[in-house]
C-alpha cells in the first residue's frame, strides 16, 4: 500500500505542530520518521493512522483519499512504545482481540488458528497461556506486534517501540524487526528519536525539525551527505569549529584542515570523532589532550584547541596519548557550512 501525504498541516491550539508536510511512502517500504521532541513525528503517524486529523492537504492510502476516514475503517496496524496489553487477557487473548472485534467475522478456529501463527511468527511458541505479567518487556513487544498483525492492516505504524526497553534487547528485536518486514513486506511508518534505530532499520530515513521535512534519502544518503548544520549536529556524535572558507580551503587560525566547496568566508565546520586522526608529530591542527577514555572497542581522546573548541577523537587501543599531551589532528572528512551571524 503506497501512502502520500500532501501538504499536510497540523495545528494544535496556537502551536503548529507539522508545515505541509509532503512525501510518498512506497508500497513495501520500512520508512523512519527521526527528529528530536516537538519535530512532528508523533503527529504525522497518529494522522496517518486516523487518530488526529489534518487541519489541510490529504493523506492517501494508495488511491484512496484517507484524510478523513475514521480509524477503524483505514486498515492499520498500531504498536505503541508501552505495549498496551489488556493485563487480564492471556497472550493469545490479547492477540485474538482485534480478530474478535474486528467487522471481518473470523470462526473461532480460524482465529485460533491465526493466533498460533502469529505466535511462531513472533518466535514466542507455547507462550500463548501466560500473562503479561509473566513474561519479559521484549517478549511483551512482540505480543504487540502479533497482536497489531492480527487483523492483517495494509500498513504498519510503531511509535517508539523499543523505547522502554533496554539496549542490548533494542538490538535484538531491531533485527528481528528487519527480518518480519522482509518476510511480510507491509509497508511500515516506525517512529524514532534514536539516529542508530532509524538507520539500523530502514529503508528510507525522513529527518524532521519543528513540523519540516529537514531532509530525506537513504541511510547512506543523510549520513554522507548531510544538507545542514542541523542535519549534521542531530545525526550522531559531531565536533563542532568555526574557520575561514577561501578559494576551496578552510582554515582556523594558521592552519589548513582541509579543501571543501564552500562560499568563501567565516563557516562553521561539523567533523565526526572517526574522521579526526591524532598525530603525536603535531601534523594538522594543534591540540592539547584533556582527558583520555577507554573503552572496549578504542580510546576516545578529549582535547583542546589553541582557540579553546573541544575536540573528541577515536584513536586505536595502542595509540599511547596521555592528558597534556601536545600533537595535531588531521581532518579527514567534514561537513562545513556558512556561519550565519
Amino acid at each position: 500500500m503506497k501512502i502520500t501525504l500532501d501538504k499536510v498541516v497540523k495545528t494544535f491550539d496556537t502551536f503548529r505542530a507539522v508545515h505541509g508536510v509532503s512525501l510518498e511512502i512506497e508500497s513495501g517500504e520500512l520508512l523512519a520518521l527521526l527528529g528530536p521532541s516537538g519535530s512532528g513525528k508523533t503527529t504525522i503517524l497518529r494522522m496517518v493512522a486516523g487518530l488526529e486529523f489534518a487541519d489541510s492537504g490529504r493523506i492517501l492510502f494508495g488511491d484512496v483519499d484517507a484524510t478523513h476516514i475514521p480509524v477503524r475503517d483505514r486498515g492499520v496496524g498500531f504498536v505503541f512504545q508501552h505495549y498496551a496489553l489488556f493485563p487480564h487477557m492471556t497472550v493469545a487473548e490479547n492477540i485474538a482481540f482485534g480478530m474478535k472485534v474486528s467487522r471481518q467475522r473470523r470462526s473461532r478456529e480460524e482465529i485460533a488458528a491465526r493466533v498460533q501463527e502469529l505466535l511462531t511468527l513472533v518466535k514466542l511458541p507455547g507462550l500463548g497461556n501466560r500473562y503479561p505479567s509473566q513474561i519479559s518487556g521484549g517478549q511483551r513487544q512482540r505480543v504487540a506486534l502479533a497482536r497489531a498483525l492480527a487483523v492483517d492492516p495494509k500498513v504498519l505504524l510503531l511509535d517508539e517501540p523499543f523505547g522502554a526497553l533496554d539496549a542490548n534487547v533494542r538490538r535484538d528485536l531491531r533485527r528481528w524487526l528487519r527480518e518480519i518486514h522482509q518476510e511480510l513486506g507491509i509497508t511500515t511508518i516506525f517512529v524514532t528519536h534514536d539516529q542508530e534505530e532509524a538507520l539500523d532499520l530502514a529503508d528510507r530515513v525522513v529527518i524532521l525539525d519543528q513540523g519540516r521535512i529537514a531532509q530525506m534519502g537513504t541511510p547512506r544518503e543523510v549520513c554522507r551527505n548531510p544538507n545542514s548544520a542541523f542535519v549534521t549536529r542531530f545525526l550522531g556524535d559531531a565536533n563542532r569549529l568555526e574557520g575561514v572558507a577561501a578559494r576551496g580551503a578552510i582554515r582556523i587560525g594558521n592552519t589548513e584542515v582541509i579543501r571543501t566547496a564552500v562560499a568563501d568566508g567565516p563557516v562553521e565546520i561539523y567533523v565526526r570523532p572517526g574522521d579526526l586522526v591524532w598525530s603525536a608529530e603535531g601534523q594538522g591542527l594543534p591540540v592539547t589532550v584533556t582527558r583520555v577514555i577507554d573503552r572496549a572497542s578504542g580510546r576516545r581522546v578529549l582535547a583542546s584547541t589553541e582557540s579553546g573548541f573541544p575536540l573528541e577523537l577515536d584513536v586505536d587501543v595502542d595509540v599511547d596519548v596521555e592528558v597534556g599531551a601536545r600533537g595535531g589532528v588531521l581532518v579527514r572528512r567534514a561537513s562545513a557550512y556558512p556561519l550565519r551571524g
